[in-house]
């Protein structure tokens, strides 16, 4: 398990990281980020491999039935009773574009890993990391809060509660930009 357990980390770090990256090839600033790891074991119910279906116990011992797709090749090598170990991480790093008037938008990237020929069980990594960047449109020093214009069109205030962060708003510019990166890991292994 500590392979995949190693690449989760690595993802979940790559994205805290990424603000560092950044600002070695742009203007960026970090201003923080977190992370949060959630680690789930259960077993297997019942498996359905002609329609990519698998019943798992739920946490109160319910049936807690999960729909796959076509692409889970390992599904006939899950039995019942079959242990599962689901970790998902999760992070947010922000940064601050020190240009002023760059563009808002949303990207995203994502990726699947599966189990390797080395072992047979069913299982594998998958990450999803979005970047949504917003435009300062205010900033209220005395307030410790800045406007940001979002994508999605919608004004959204944050309040700046970090001492360190307020001291530097001094040299926020209405017109640059924040991203918001948020990466999420999800690392399922199964085993007899």
């Amino acid at each position: 398990m500590k392979p995949i357990r190693s690449f989760a980390h690595a993802v979940a770090l790559a994205s805290l990281m990424s603000t560092a990256s950044f600002a070695a090839h742009a203007a960026d600033v970090p201003l923080g980020s977190a992370a949060l790891e959630s680690h789930i074991t259960t077993r297997v119910l019942a498996v359905d491999a002609a329609n990519y279906q698998v019943t798992v116990e739920g946490p109160d011992k319910s049936q807690v039935p999960i729909q796959l797709t076509d692409e889970a090749k390992a599904l006939h090598n899950l039995k019942v009773g079959d242990k599962v170990d689901i970790n998902v991480t999760r992070s947010v790093a922000y940064t601050l574009d020190t240009d002023v008037n760059g563009d808002r938008g949303v990207s995203t990237k994502s990726a699947i890993t599966r189990a390797d020929k080395n072992n047979p069980n069913p299982g594998g990594e998958a990450f999803r990391q979005v970047k949504v960047t917003s435009k300062i449109t205010h900033i209220d020093l005395k307030k410790h809060e800045v406007t940001l214009l979002p994508p999605e069109g919608k004004v959204k205030v944050v309040k700046v509660e970090d001492p360190d962060l307020q001291a530097r708003m001094k040299n926020l510019k209405v017109g640059q930009t924040v991203d918001a990166i948020y990466t999420e890991v999800l690392d399922i292994k199964t085993s007899r």
